[in-house]
């Protein structure tokens, strides 16, 4: 082999690699038959599956995967950590730098569905420990082979270096100011010596655990060396975000009667269909008030009380209506669709009908959902949705620290903030 020709065919291979990297450094589902994603800390209480994946580095609670395939046969699946910087690139760290054991752990808890029309295999792994903060790709491939990947899932873990103090208030800009909530930061680095926290330091903040319109906090307002302080107080609006609507939500935990927003279920022998309320857009109006799961779903049923709902929950083909002005993009936003990531996010607008819709396969539970148009600089909601200062938002302050000479970012500070909490 000649000299170019080696180096051309290198140069492909590292081509190959990056394109692998960048296509699983996110939130994605890259199998059709895979469905009900979801990785959360484990807990007591049917809620907790609404919560971050987030946990410290020294929480007794694990994080678990769960995850359905819909199929009679059982695949080999394998699981593995990556572990990335703060902007969520693969970071230098090796394996061994933050596992305690061999990077790659094989799924080996699966239950087969109970008596359901569309039978699935319902999976569940626990997440070993790591030794490192940060942010972390878990990666589950089929048949031990890396480019086979069904999904992946990101989280992180945090260790409580920083002191981080966070509040959300109203805006300091005048102009939509009734639509808006900013939120304000304080971060105490007074356990470490920072040579430059300007640089040293990335302050990020997600609302609603969405990835797609988080923001990192570039310049702090205030620098008090002696006091070792930061504040994050911008008057330019960079850590303000769009309050929104409560969530709408359909209820599909029954199957033998309709739930709220749910116009008909047709309950076949193989297959169940069930058709939502035709939504219509309310951006004028009062605020109004009510409980939703701020763009999460959570798995349940009522048809089998006392039953497990993971594995004897019934799949629902459902479809959804919108009611708007024709010759528009409109994408459905919320978890169930990875924030409008999916392909069946996109609605599809029918002449006939004069209305906008989209078919989902669901597993029964409780579904957040709201519409919005992708621009670019995310998806514009308030013409359909609306947007009120009042709206009850859940946000998240994840601190990083990058140390002189480090080859990674740590995750030092984490502040859950949901003022005036309302959940089903």
């Amino acid at each position: 082999m000649t000299k170019s020709i080696f180096s051309l065919v290198i140069f492909l291979v590292l081509l190959r690699s990056e394109e692998v990297l960048s296509q699983i450094l996110e939130d994605k589902v890259y199998s059709e038959h895979v469905h009900s994603v979801r990785l959360f800390p484990l807990g007591l209480q049917q809620d907790s599956q609404l919560d971050a994946a987030v946990v410290s580095i020294t929480d007794s609670r694990p994080l678990v995967l769960l995850f359905d395939d819909i199929a009679y046969d059982p695949e080999q699946y394998t699981v593995k950590l990556i572990h990335c910087d703060a902007n969520w690139q693969k970071s230098s760290l090796r394996d061994n730098d933050f596992s305690v054991s061999f990077n790659q752990y094989n799924i080996e808890e699966y239950s087969y569905s109970v008596n359901t029309r569309i039978p699935y295999i319902h999976y569940a792994f626990t997440v070993p420990r790591v030794t490192k903060s940060g942010n972390y790709i878990l990666k589950v491939y089929r048949n031990r082979n890396e480019d086979e990947v069904i999904l992946t899932k990101r989280f992180m873990v945090y260790e409580e270096l920083f002191t981080v103090g966070a509040s959300v208030v109203p805006p300091t800009e005048t102009e939509n100011r009734r639509a808006l909530q900013q939120i304000n930061v304080a971060v105490n680095y007074s356990r470490i010596d920072l040579v430059d926290p300007t640089t040293q330091v990335k302050v990020l903040i997600r609302q609603n655990q969405r990835w797609d319109n988080a923001k990192f906090l570039a310049k702090p307002t205030f620098l008090n060396q002696i006091g070792k302080t930061i504040r994050y107080e911008p008057f330019d609006g960079t850590s303000t975000f769009r309050a929104g609507n409560e969530f709408r939500f359909v209820d599909l935990r029954f199957i033998r009667a309709t739930g709220v927003n749910i116009a008909d279920v047709k309950v076949e022998e193989t297959v169940i269909f069930a058709n939502a309320l035709t939504d219509q857009p309310r951006p004028g109006g009062v605020y109004s008030q009510y409980l939703d799961l701020n763009g999460q779903y959570m798995v349940y049923t009522n048809d089998r009380p006392g039953g497990n709902p993971e594995v004897e929950s019934e799949y629902i083909y459902t479809t959804f209506y919108l009611q708007v002005d024709p010759n528009r993009d409109i994408r459905m936003l919320g978890s169930l669709t990875a924030w409008g990531n999916n392909p069946d996010s996109k609605l599809t607008y029918d002449p006939k009908t004069g209305l906008y819709s989209t078919s989902i396969l669901v597993k029964q539970g409780w579904y957040d959902y709201q519409y919005g148009f992708p621009t670019e600089d995310g998806y514009d909601s308030d013409p359909i949705e609306g947007s009120f200062f009042e709206t009850e938002n859940e946000y998240e302050v994840l601190v990083y620290y990058r140390a002189l000479g480090s080859r990674y970012d740590q995750l030092v500070g984490y502040v859950y903030l949901h003022p005036n909490r309302r959940r089903l």
